[in-house]
């Protein structure tokens, strides 16, 4: 089995919708992603350890939760798999998919061509950039079971 990492923009369910798409072809992997819920994972930090007056400790508090699970899923991957949306900045996947790099993972980037100039930086450091869901899920068959 192999374990993939889903980084990147929480306001679409591109999630579910690539996990359905892999069990539909067959492929045998366990999936793994940040806190999808906003209002969890921005809170986490003050619900846990209690309130902050400034929206920068409240942030750094929820920040640093947040990244104890992000980093363990990324050290656990096999596979890192980073979408950026169309209508946020994700910083937070940039600094995912460097994360990843670092640890030398191989990274699937999924994002627009709108915004190819932006992430290209992070595209070179992947192993693959795909536009959509769909081709994927063809990378991940044709690595795993050498299938086109």
């Amino acid at each position: 089995m192999i374990k993939i990492y889903l980084a990147g923009e929480i306001h679409t369910n591109w999630r579910d919708a690539l996990i359905d798409q892999c069990k539909s072809a067959n492929i045998n992997a366990q999936f793994s992603s940040p806190v999808t819920n906003h209002e969890f994972s921005d809170n986490c930090g003050v619900e846990i350890l209690g309130f902050e007056e400034k929206n920068f400790w409240k942030d750094q508090k929820g920040a640093n939760i947040n990244s104890i699970r992000t980093k363990k899923a990324i050290n656990d991957s096999d596979i890192v798999i980073v979408k950026f949306g169309e209508k946020y900045k994700q910083w937070n996947a940039a600094f995912d998919a460097g994360y990843a790099a670092a640890l030398n993972k191989s990274i699937i980037v999924i994002h627009s061509d709108e915004h190819q100039h932006a992430l290209k930086e992070i595209d070179s450091a992947a192993s693959a950039v795909a536009s959509n869901n769909e081709q994927v899920v063809r990378i991940l068959k044709y690595v795993l079971n050498g299938d086109l």
